[in-house]
């Protein structure tokens, strides 16, 4: 008998695969469920394998199954092509997180953060995704970064000033009115028509560095409103926080509706679309070139501020 009277077929990484977990699991059952298979489906593949293979390779000791001195040896060979098959994606995995750009995103401490995380999701979702790197300041300060080319983009709640000596272009994102949320319980205290239930509850509003804090005192005052304002936040998601807890009625975009009731657990009290939030870019370039600025800008057209 010569080699050629020995040859085998190509070896079937598929049947390979099958065996190899049920030798690893040492039971069929478990290796279906692993598989996503039916222990039928299992049980076939490795009658195939072994037919194609000439050998038995695993043999029946009372309910269990239990490999042959051919399966065993398999096993090893196998345990090496799939440790080394594990590397090669471990490789392959930390070449595509090197090829990944880090985009850096100064993000004013006056952006409601529900906001500041839709307009960057897609640049997660690029064909050539990001690493984010985010930082939250003050406008002023991010400028000054954006300036020493230590920030790619700035997502604000206002236009740069033309007082700023940084070189820069503004990019207005979207504009939207304002939603009044409280607690259910602390909506059932204050109840009447809207905004005049509002009176003498209590209420949260922005720091006097938030843009939208002048424009809701205006409103208030148009109104004859004479709310117990209890509390001024610079930072927006701790100013829910509060109303959350039930400490105050507070305003956030109506944009965000959905989101801010399902995350906060309040409800709508009324909407002020009479109160116009804006929301920037601000980037050192007049033009939105770079992929992931603009998939900022077309989310926020598109599915934000539509």
């Amino acid at each position: 008998m010569n080699r050629k009277d020995l040859a085998l077929p190509a070896l079937n990484f598929k049947h390979l695969r099958y065996y190899w977990m049920v030798a690893k699991t040492g039971s069929i059952a478990k290796a279906a469920e692993q598989l996503h298979l039916t222990a039928h489906a299992v049980s076939g593949q490795i009658n195939e394998f072994e037919q194609s293979l000439g050998v038995e390779l695993f043999k029946k000791n009372g309910r269990n199954i239990e490999l042959t001195d051919a399966g065993r040896r398999i096993l090893m060979y196998a345990d090496d092509i799939f440790n080394t098959g594990d590397q090669l994606l471990d490789a392959l995995r930390d070449h595509l997180q090197a090829r990944r750009r880090t985009f850096r995103v100064g993000i004013a401490d006056a952006v409601p953060k529900v906001i500041a995380y839709r307009l960057l999701q897609p640049a997660l979702e690029l064909e050539e995704p990001v690493r984010l790197n985010c930082r939250e300041g003050r406008l002023d300060l991010l400028l000054g970064e954006l300036a020493l080319h230590r920030l790619d983009v700035i997502i604000a709640d206002r236009p740069m000033g033309n007082q700023t000596s940084v070189r820069a272009y503004n990019h207005l994102l979207g504009k939207c009115g304002l939603t009044v949320f409280g607690t259910a319980a602390l909506a059932k205290k204050h109840t009447g028509k809207f905004p005049e239930c509002l009176t003498h509850a209590p209420f949260l509003i922005p720091g006097e560095d938030v843009a939208v804090q002048a424009k809701i005192l205006r409103w208030m005052e148009q109104c004859a409103l004479h709310p117990t304002i209890v509390g001024e936040f610079d930072d927006g998601a701790l100013m829910k926080a509060f109303g959350r807890a039930g400490a105050g009625f507070f305003l956030a975009p109506t944009a965000m509706e959905k989101e801010i009731c399902a995350q906060h657990k309040v409800v709508v009290i009324g909407e002020v679309p009479s109160i116009v939030e804006e929301i920037y870019v601000i980037t050192a370039e007049r033009k939105l070139n770079d992929p992931a600025i603009l998939a900022i800008s077309q989310t926020a057209k598109r599915d934000i501020f539509n």
